[in-house]
């Protein structure tokens, strides 16, 4: 867990961001997490904390699941995992078969915490998913399909890391069923208005 956040953003909605720049993979990673209806929080992506912001976001609500939101993105979600006992959640892709044991695999359709809906985005990293929380207004949260830094801007993810760049961009289209307003990224600047005319846009879509 060498990269530590040093400060949490609070938002409406029940969304908390955190990031810090990671030096072995040259990008800002963004992580997040939900207050979900079911009183609890969970973790998408997570790097590690400061130990007073840390304290700060389980002092909200107890942290009772992490999310992987591909091969790519352990991050320290073991950790978290381990430490609030909270379950890891994530595509059967996304592990190693050390790692089977301790996950809980999800796929398409599937809601975790009984809110946040499972979107398999194929032709990105392996195991890629969304997660979309309908309430309020609509949030999607999307590992690495999407980003939105610079100097790419609000972007697919581009080829050289992409298992399939055509079936990708077919994947993407699948969000525009989920009608959102915010769009949270697990690297680049979150979308908070807008984000369902931003992605059709971006696909080339007519609103």
């Amino acid at each position: 867990m060498a990269v530590v956040a040093s400060e949490i953003v609070f938002w409406h909605a029940g969304l908390v961001v955190w990031q810090a720049y990671d030096p072995a993979v040259k990008a800002e990673l963004f992580s997040t997490a939900v207050a979900t209806a079911a009183d609890h929080i969970v973790l998408v992506d997570p790097i590690a904390l400061a130990e007073s912001e840390l304290d700060r976001l389980s002092e909200q609500r107890p942290i009772g699941g992490v999310v992987v939101t591909n091969v790519n993105h352990h991050r320290a979600a073991a950790w978290y995992s381990s430490k609030f006992s909270a379950p890891l959640f994530g595509h059967r892709a996304s592990f190693a078969d050390e790692q089977i044991a301790s996950a809980t695999f999800v796929t398409e359709g599937d809601k975790i915490a009984g809110e946040l809906e499972v979107i398999e985005l194929g032709g990105a990293a392996r195991g890629e998913i969304a997660l979309y929380r309908p309430a309020p207004d609509g949030t999607l949260i999307i590992g690495d399909a999407l980003i939105n830094f610079p100097p790419h801007g609000f972007a697919c993810l581009p080829r050289k890391y992409c298992t399939d760049e055509k079936q990708l961009r077919r994947s993407l289209r699948k969000l525009l069923d989920y009608r959102a307003e915010r769009l949270l990224f697990a690297h680049g600047t979150p979308i908070l208005s807008g984000a369902t005319t931003r992605l059709c846009e971006l696909l080339g879509v007519r609103v």
